[in-house]
């Protein structure tokens, strides 16, 4: 399997980011749905110095964007910005499309559910529609009820993926389906042929190794359902605000924020991590999933 990994968690330039994923061995990137942050030939030209593909990209729903909220003309701009996502996942060579389809950290509907689910159908059959036109593979993502309210489980997910058709697939995520599936193990065989991507964190949302899954289990389960995607490492590292903190919490010269990126970091748990703890953090995530066969 190829290690490929996010890159919103910690707010650096793209170079940095591709020079770390090339020192501890990873062989792709999973980029930040933010296409007007990057230039695609500037992008492209660092993936091939440092010999990173792009894997794909993700959706970062911050405010505003959303397919089932109740103002049409935010519906619209939502789908014009996956559109945009698709198009900088293409010029990067990029296969696949991860979608979030409402503002992460949305937890209460603004509609009924028949009105919400027309709504993520319909703005759902245009996007994966576009990606098919442009040789990408979407995949809908369920995330843990404190994200969302909307898609928290793979049979949820494996529905909207049948009703929307034009090649929609499924992304699952360690951390969210250790929260929300009765068996994580039995929701990857249930998604099958049908599993476009894998999101890689511990039980706590921490490296692969750093809490209670048995990730042998896990290799072995993607294994027995030929899985064909790569393993991108999203894992969180929390900052902790308490006395038993060893260091401040400060943003180190190389970060690029903005205040939507991170109000969608913070609420995620985490803050600005510091370079050296970060580069630990990778490093220890790709070295414990080698060591389990990955």
């Amino acid at each position: 399997m190829k290690h490929s990994m996010h890159n919103w968690m910690r707010p650096e330039p793209i170079e940095t980011t591709l020079e770390r994923l090339h020192r501890f061995g990873y062989n792709s990137i999973e980029i930040c749905g933010e296409p007007a942050r990057y230039d695609t030939d500037e992008v492209r030209a660092l993936m091939e110095n440092y010999g990173i593909e792009c894997w794909g990209t993700v959706t970062i729903m911050t405010e505003g964007r959303d397919l089932v909220h109740p103002d049409r003309y935010v519906r619209i701009g939502t789908i014009t910005y996956m559109k945009d996502c698709i198009k900088m996942a293409k010029a990067l060579n990029g296969q696949m499309f991860c979608i979030v389809p409402s503002t992460v950290g949305k937890v209460k509907p603004l509609a009924s559910p028949s009105e919400e689910w027309r709504w993520v159908v319909d703005g759902l059959k245009e996007v994966a529609a576009f990606a098919a036109d442009h040789g990408i593979t979407p995949g809908i993502e369920p995330l843990n009820r404190f994200e969302t309210y909307l898609i928290n489980r793979h049979d949820q997910a494996l529905q909207l993926a049948e009703e929307v058709g034009n090649g929609l697939k499924v992304v699952l995520d360690a951390f969210h389906i250790n929260i929300e599936e009765v068996d994580p193990l039995q929701a990857i065989r249930k998604v099958g042929p049908q599993l476009l991507d894998f999101h890689v964190a511990d039980n706590n949302r921490k490296p692969a190794g750093q809490g209670k899954y048995n990730w042998g289990e896990v290799i072995d389960t993607l294994k027995s359902i030929n899985y064909q995607g790569h393993l991108s490492a999203e894992f969180v590292l929390t900052i902790d605000r308490t006395p038993l903190a060893v260091r401040d919490e400060k943003p180190e010269s190389d970060m690029e924020l903005t205040a939507a990126h991170m109000k969608f970091i913070q609420y995620l748990g985490s803050g600005l991590i510091n370079a050296a703890d970060y580069d630990r953090a990778v490093e220890a995530n790709i070295e414990h999933l080698k060591s389990v066969g990955a």
